[in-house]
């Protein structure tokens, strides 16, 4: 899975969290599942933490441990990178690279409808994605009614982004539950 931007125009493909070092590093959540697109993309947005948006360059970036670890070029010390810590690492969306086969790109899965796959009964439109930990959750909301569906194979058993669609398989008693419970 990747990381998004809805209706933005941009991929959110990291998110900084807060200096690292005395040198200007940032500790980074890397949001989509590919390190090296950091060296496809050396020029990328910076967006939020209340700045705007503006273009800067990657000097390195690396993973210290299962942390993402972002250098940019002129953010020399740690006050310059604690004023950029919130801010999302974007690219443009016409830019970003395909999806791998069976992987989706979280921004096109929003917004898609949700139907039953042994009915064809609608069941309501995918509108968050929520990271568990475990298997992530698509919250579905239908006429002010939202459901938590597990983003796994056995239940989402048709994903297609391009027609706005997924069908799901539902494991018996998961519409009665509420969200929380």
């Amino acid at each position: 899975m990747t990381g998004e931007a809805p209706g933005a125009g941009y991929l959110t493909i990291a998110r900084l969290l807060r200096s690292r070092g005395n040198k200007g590093e940032l500790a980074a959540e890397l949001t989509c599942d590919d390190v090296g697109i950091f060296d496809r993309f050396r020029r990328v947005s910076l967006a939020g933490g209340g700045r705007g948006r503006e273009e800067i360059t990657v000097e390195r970036a690396w993973l210290h441990g299962k942390r993402l670890v972002l250098k940019f070029e002129g953010i020399d010390t740690i006050s310059q990178a604690e004023r950029l810590a919130g801010c999302e690492v974007q690219i443009p969306n016409t830019e970003r690279p395909p999806a791998p086969p069976g992987r989706y790109y979280v921004a096109d899965l929003l917004g898609c409808r949700v139907l039953d796959a042994r009915s064809g009964r609608a069941i309501g439109e995918a509108r968050e994605w929520i990271e568990t930990g475990a298997v992530p959750l698509l919250r579905v909301e239908a006429a002010g009614r939202s459901m938590l569906i597990p983003f796994a194979a056995v239940i989402c058993v048709e994903i297609d982004p391009a027609r706005r669609l997924i069908r799901v398989e539902l494991p018996v008693g998961l519409e009665e539950l509420e969200p929380g419970n």
